[in-house]
């Protein structure tokens, strides 16, 4: 069995394109700074207005690849359906014990889409139980090692909520709305036939651009994106934070 990478952060959302609205700068950013990424998608986005499963899969990829981050899975559940329940969890911890990445960071529990709810509650619990050694798991018919990640962090997508952190990503703007557009199907193209939503409107763009502008004015830089956590931040002396 060849060995799945080591991951620093991997980053989940329920949707494709959740990762990418969301914290795409703050990956790219790691990546250029050599940490290793990767990401999951727990569903395809099938119950989508606009495009296919098929369509969202291959721009998934195509995002992966502007983002640089090493591996993207898929785990396949039924969007608007999935729920947490044993079979989704384990896939879950699966995902997570074979990668064994030091940071999560997936979906907030405040959101306008109910399944961001969902994505968030199932990652953060399957985090803590990937850890519990009794809760046996496999790939390819090997025993999988325990592995639970050293923090779980929240990003902020659709709704504007009041983070607690922001990561400077000045300098990674254009790659992180690159790899938004590789979801061509699903944001503004004035030549789509398809029918209008939420976040195909041209307007979607300049929310994205304009929350992480006031993000970034908070600490003085030009662009930043917020997280969530569950738990308190611990930093080993004040010029941590500086």
């Amino acid at each position: 069995m060849t060995p799945a990478p080591k991951l620093d952060i991997l980053a989940i959302g329920i949707h494709p394109d959740d990762v990418e609205l969301s914290c795409a700068g703050t990956l790219i950013k790691h990546i250029a700074q050599g940490k290793v990424v990767g990401i999951c998608d727990l569903t395809r986005g099938e119950m989508g207005t606009r495009g296919t499963m098929q369509i969202r899969m291959k721009e998934a990829e195509n995002a992966r690849e502007i983002m640089g981050a090493v591996v993207r899975e898929n785990l396949m559940m039924r969007d608007v359906w999935a729920e947490d329940m044993e079979d989704n969890i384990t896939k879950i911890i699966q995902v997570i014990r074979k990668y064994r990445p030091e940071i999560v960071i997936c979906n907030s529990n405040d959101e306008r889409h109910p399944d961001h709810h969902k994505g968030s509650e199932m990652v953060k619990k399957a985090c803590f139980l990937a850890g519990l050694p009794r809760i046996e798991t496999f790939r390819e018919a090997e025993l999988q090692d325990s592995w639970r990640p050293k923090v779980v962090y929240h990003y902020i997508q659709a709704k504007f909520v009041q983070p607690d952190f922001v990561v400077d990503i000045t300098g990674y703007m254009d790659q992180k709305i690159a790899s938004i557009m590789a979801f061509e199907s699903q944001f503004f193209n004035p030549d789509s036939k398809e029918p209008s939503t939420f976040i195909s409107d041209q307007s979607f763009m300049d929310f994205v651009k304009a929350k992480d502008t006031i993000f970034g004015k908070t600490i003085g830089v030009q662009y930043a994106e917020g997280f969530l956590v569950d738990r308190y931040i611990g930093v080993n002396n004040l010029f941590d934070l500086i």
